[in-house]
């Protein structure tokens, strides 16, 4: 359902969940303590890369969506709508009142971005001047052109729509798209004779463009954009993440910067943990979305006054989504792709040395005010002291608040009163959801729990699945974990990423449950260490099974015939063999 899709888009789960549950981060995830028990240890995760949450200590787990039913005591269709208004989201413009959706839809959209994109290429194969532009003047290879799509859009006026039209796209879906625009003679062609780069989102799907000017017209923008559609939506869209984020997670950081061309040029060289946003405008919704991914940021714009103004507005917007924003400092004042021309080395040297955003803040006002007067150190701490207040940390706000008395040479105690004003108003007390008590099945719930740490062994080490020759569908609690055994015994060679399994798109949030159960439990052992679980886990299955199949044939004894009774006690037999075979392993 295209809504779900829109709300998962709009909200971040650790900010759904943060409303109710006290987060704090953990590595790429948050945890917290459990809402369902009463414990002192956090044992509550919260994965944002995953968009699932799940508490170790019952066993439950999901996405956004299934921990608003736990918590508001709704169905799915209440809490969609209850997220939906917190996102913004209409819920009436994916439905007319017939039912039908209105306007085209999303999958249409995407097939016709996807034919102006190779259209566009097409058509960059045949023109010189962008092939020189691309070539001699970015020193880009033909190799990273196609990697990035690069294209051309021809300067007739109507050749793309032309050719969507041809292809059955209608006037339509051309404006839903966002590749036509209004002139003097009718609707024609939004890019004429530009260099063309794709928006992709995340998956890799095409979703606008931006168009770069080859002539020196100073008339015309250097750059322009996709409008605002279905698809496309400047505040939230980070160029570069689909070929990006495997490098953000391996390195652990990302580096943010002004151009999509700044992107390309840092990826030909090797630097791959490099986005991009629309000019300067970050905001809110990308350091989330990163977030996912890291929570080191790292800030390239740059060095004039609008780069210098982005930064700043930066720093408060990273404090309220709690990632760690540091600022790189490129020498002579160049932007990435300048100094890339002239030395790669430098560039990757460069974004390993980033200073963070608070001293890079107090270095700059420093420079920009005049701090040994009254006014000065009124103005220098009303910049800071918002930015402090936001850190959760209290060392790492000690420290800063005893920088800036240094700074600007007034008492701490000074400062802390200043501090102290208005912090009331920021404060965002939990909600205090009454959850009903549920009659929870401990046994059960402890089973469940080792067959989703076994299946979670089972799918990420492929080395141990002959664990899965004795066990069957029947001997698991759940429908998803008996769907995912079954997926790896026809599937004993599997050892892709789990997202890419067809077959597993049905049970995809349980999947993402059992890869976070690995992630948090397993990461980092010996295979022997792995081994031995697998093999405790297993016993634990096959133990519980026979003891209830075994419960199943006494309960029928009373009532059976002397061939039934001697049939029933071969399967007890054939039980205590399967026992005995697993124990002796």
């Amino acid at each position: 359902m295209d809504a779900v899709e829109e709300v998962k888009a709009r909200l971040s789960i650790e900010d759904v969940i943060g409303e109710y549950v006290q987060l704090k981060r953990a590595g790429r995830n948050w945890k917290g303590l459990s809402p369902f028990g009463n414990e002192k240890t956090p044992s509550f995760v919260v994965s944002p890369e995953k968009q699932i949450w799940h508490d170790f200590s019952s066993g439950r787990g999901g996405s956004m969506f299934s921990f608003v039913m736990e918590m508001e005591g709704v169905d799915f269709k209440g809490a969609l709508e209850l997220l939906a208004r917190k996102a913004g989201v209409d819920l009436g413009q994916y439905r007319t009142q017939s039912g039908q959706r209105s306007g085209p839809r999303k999958e249409r959209l995407y097939e016709l971005l996807e034919t102006a994109t190779h259209f566009y290429q097409v058509q960059f194969s045949k023109n010189k001047m962008t092939l020189e532009y691309v070539f001699k003047k970015r020193l880009f290879t033909k190799e990273t052109a196609l990697e990035w799509r690069l294209g051309y859009a021809p300067n007739n006026g109507m050749a793309l729509i032309d050719f969507l039209a041809a292809k059955g796209f209608t006037e339509e879906e051309c404006w839903a798209a966002g590749v036509c625009s209004k002139g003097y003679r009718g609707t024609q062609d939004m890019f004429r004779g530009r260099l063309m780069i794709p928006l992709q989102d995340p998956q890799g799907r095409v979703i606008g463009f931006t168009a770069r000017q080859l002539d020196d017209d100073p008339n015309a923008p250097k750059y322009i954009n996709t409008p605002q559609t279905a698809l496309y939506d400047k505040s939230r869209h980070i160029y570069g993440l689909h070929l990006a984020k495997e490098s953000i997670r391996k390195k652990k950081f990302v580096v943010i910067t002004e151009g999509n061309l700044d992107v390309i040029a840092s990826h030909q060289a090797g630097v791959r943990e490099v986005v991009a946003t629309a000019g300067t405008a970050l905001t809110e919704p990308h350091l989330k979305a990163l977030s996912r991914f890291t929570g080191d940021i790292r800030l390239s714009f740059d060095a004039d006054k609008a780069g210098m103004n982005a930064t700043e507005r930066a720093i408060p917007i990273a404090s309220r989504v709690k990632v760690s924003l540091s600022i790189i400092d490129i020498p002579s004042g160049k932007d990435p792709d300048e100094l890339i021309k002239q030395d790669p080395e430098i560039w990757k040297a460069t974004i390993e040395k980033p200073q963070y955003a608070l001293d890079w803040l107090m270095t700059r006002y420093k420079k920009l005010l005049d701090i040994t007067t009254a006014q000065g150190k009124r103005e220098f701490s009303d910049v800071l002291l918002p930015v402090v207040r936001t850190l959760t940390d209290p060392v790492e706000q000690d420290h800063y608040m005893l920088a800036i008395a240094d700074a600007v040479q007034v008492s701490k105690d000074a400062l802390e009163a200043k501090l102290k004003q208005g912090a009331s108003d920021e404060i965002k007390p939990l909600k205090r959801t009454k959850i009903i008590p549920q009659q929870v099945d401990k046994k059960l719930v402890e089973n469940t729990k080792a067959q989703d740490r076994f299946l979670a062994l089972m799918l990420l080490q492929p080395q141990l699945r002959e664990y899965l020759e004795l066990m069957t569908p029947e001997m698991l609690f759940n429908d998803e974990g008996e769907q995912l055994l079954q997926f790896l015994k026809d599937h004993a060679d599997f050892s892709g990423a789990p997202d890419t399994a067809l077959e597993l798109k049905q049970i995809g949030d349980y999947v993402k449950i059992v890869v976070l159960q690995y992630e948090e439990l397993y990461q980092g052992l010996e295979l022997t260490e792995l081994r031995y679980e697998a093999a405790r886990l297993q016993a634990r299955l096959v133990e519980q099974y026979v003891k209830n199949q075994k419960q199943i044939v006494i309960a029928s004894l009373d009532d059976a015939d002397s061939a039934t009774t001697q049939a029933l006690l071969g399967d007890v037999k054939q039980l205590d063999a399967l026992l005995n075979q697993v124990k002796g392993r």
